[in-house]
């Protein structure tokens, strides 16, 4: 799927492949050899390993045997290596990095680095992304699913999949009813004129726990006729309460827009789940007259016991359909209009039975596209105390959130430029860096585990954070500015510290495919703090601006290339690279 661009590695597969035939008598293309190598346990046992244990499986040999046989043989290094040597089942090399940098360094320094096609025959994809529902507020806990999904967006482009962002919000259901039954029957204040969508979700919280209080007593009864009352006329799609429906709903709607400008996060498509309620029970009960969806005590369904799904229900005793009812007609619809080759959900890990029994039913009515359908799970943001809930009420809002991190951050930091800059610029930075360690702090965790949402610790600048490596960049833009246009052409890597720095920096594209391949921007998260690290090391050991010529202009440029590598790092996870701070 993805290209050879790994130029140092493609150069060395093709010199090593035709003397691994050679010496083992074996049919090795290079292509085989450059998905081999891999890193080497320190930087003294090398710089890239070359396993063993596969040629000699099929040369019938010990690996350890076969490493020195093909050391012994490997007289022509490229230029770039200084060094092999076999250890154990490994014939590691040693990197000429004065040779690599002058490849490296005008790659960065040009962009043409940043513009390299990555992928081949990728298939077209489309990835669902935030599915908040109207009528709740979006909190903390939304985030991780939009960093995330966003994130995943950047990186599929960037390595040259043809990608189609869709949404697909929840603006029918209980929910809905809950909330505009506590509006219609128990709000009695007024209807604020600003943040109507976030006031909502308090109501929504309000009704949901007084209908809990009412559970069991003379008012269950009537309050379920009136809950049923509402979600009828929602579905006829007339009456005061499908009216109410349509203008609340703007207002949550407003909501997330402000929350998706903010975030700079865009959708290709959105689709609605009120949109295809209708046509998935449609769809429900063309099935259950072709035979395969069956009833059982009045609801609708599907049996997949045995797949160890259990029952898979579609329609319940009243007609309505369900989430999985709609998922399935969902499905239909993304294949047929964008003609995608490949659908990934971004979607809780509480979900994980549900798009088992989705994709299952889908392969049973004999959708051909159901084996490309793939449900990336991730875990849940919880607060230092627990988990958060939107029925409970225990939850961070969204908008307070970024209002009290933009708060800090100026207090924190930006403060002290309140004479050297104007109240625009400390405003856009302190934005800017709060959308850093929002962003940052949702994916540099792998999906499969749980966050803790800890705003001081996302804010730090001496730790793991956003807005360490965004400040890592405004040091580095900062002291490029201040000390010009280099005046030598040559580079050079001979310090350890300089080593490091370009070995961070070639790289750059092995980590972008392994996050985008794997689904896990942490790859790349831990990829900027280890850079800016390394930079951090540098600039402590070797100067730059008192540095003679040409080692000055050659450290300014190593400089400058790493400025640019973060500054395209962070872009793929949406993140700004603030010119200072």
């Amino acid at each position: 799927m993805f290209t050879y661009h790994d130029q140092f590695r493609k150069e060395l597969a093709i010199a090593i492949a035709p003397i691994i035939e050679k010496t083992f008598s074996i049919i090795f293309p290079w292509e085989k050899a450059y998905g081999l190598f891999g890193a080497t346990p320190s930087k003294e046992a090398g710089d890239l390993a070359f396993p063993l244990f596969q040629i000699a499986k099929e040369a019938k040999t010990n690996p350890a045997q076969a490493a020195k046989s093909l050391e012994a043989a490997f007289t022509e290094l490229p230029k770039f290596i200084t060094e092999k040597k076999a250890m154990g089942p490994y014939l590691n090399f040693f990197f000429n990095f004065d040779a690599i940098a002058s490849k490296i360094i005008p790659s960065i320094l040009s962009g043409d680095m940043f513009k390299q096609k990555l992928t081949e025959n990728t298939p077209k994809t489309m990835i669902e992304y935030s599915q908040p529902n109207t009528h709740k507020e979006m909190h903390v806990g939304h985030m991780r699913n939009l960093c995330l999904g966003d994130a995943l967006i950047r990186l599929h482009r960037y390595s040259g999949f043809d990608i189609v962002a869709s949404t697909f919000p929840g603006d029918v259901g209980t929910h809905v009813a809950k909330c505009l039954w506590y509006l219609k029957f128990h709000y009695k204040g007024e209807i604020p004129k600003t943040k109507k969508g976030a006031w909502l979700g308090t109501l929504y919280t309000a009704g949901h726990n007084k209908l809990e209080d009412e559970r069991g007593t003379e008012k269950e009864a009537s309050n379920r006729e009136q809950l049923t009352a509402i979600l009828k006329q929602l579905e006829q799609k007339s009456g005061e309460y499908y009216d109410l429906w349509k203008e609340t709903r703007e207002w949550s709607i407003e909501l997330m827009n402000e929350v998706y400008t903010w975030a700079n996060v865009k959708f290709d498509v959105w689709y609605w789940e009120s949109e295809v309620d209708s046509a998935s029970v449609k769809l429900a009960r063309e099935y259950q007259q072709k035979g395969l969806f069956v009833e059982d005590q009045g609801a609708v369904g599907v049996n997949l016991e045995d797949y160890k799904l259990g029952f898979c229900m579609l329609l319940k005793s009243d007609g309505n359909g369900l989430y999985a009812t709609k998922d399935i007609e969902l499905a239909r619809r993304k294949f047929q209009d964008y003609h995608i080759e490949k659908n990934i959900y971004v979607v809780d890990k509480r979900q994980e039975h549900h798009f088992k029994q989705v994709f299952k039913v889908l392969e049973l009515m004999g959708f051909e596209n159901a084996k490309k359908c793939f449900h990336l799970q991730y875990d849940f943001v919880e607060l230092p105390d627990g988990a958060m809930s939107s029925r409970k009420g225990n939850i961070v809002p969204l908008q307070a959130l970024i209002e009290n991190m933009v708060k800090m951050i100026k207090e924190q930091y930006l403060n002290r430029y309140v004479n050297e800059w104007s109240p625009e610029q400390i405003e856009s930075t302190a934005q800017i860096v709060a959308k850093g360690a929002i962003k940052y702090g949702m994916t540099r965790i792998d999906p499969g585990k749980k966050i803790v949402f800890d705003m001081q610790e996302w804010l730090k600048l001496d730790g793991e954070s956003g807005p360490y490596i965004q400040y890592a960049y405004a040091r580095i833009n900062s002291m490029v500015n201040k000390l010009g246009a280099p005046t030598s052409n040559e580079i050079h890597a001979t310090a350890p510290q300089e080593k490091d720095l370009v070995a961070q920096l070639m790289n750059f594209h092995q980590v972008v495919e392994q996050a985008t391949l794997q689904y896990k921007p942490s790859a790349l998260t831990g990829y900027l703090y280890d850079l800016s690290r390394a930079y951090n090391s540098f600039y402590a050991e070797c100067p730059v601006g008192s540095a003679p010529e040409p080692v000055r202009s050659s450290r300014l440029m190593l400089s400058k290339a790493t400025a640019l590598t973060l500054k395209q790092g962070l872009a793929l996870l949406g993140i700004e690279a603030p010119e200072k701070m």
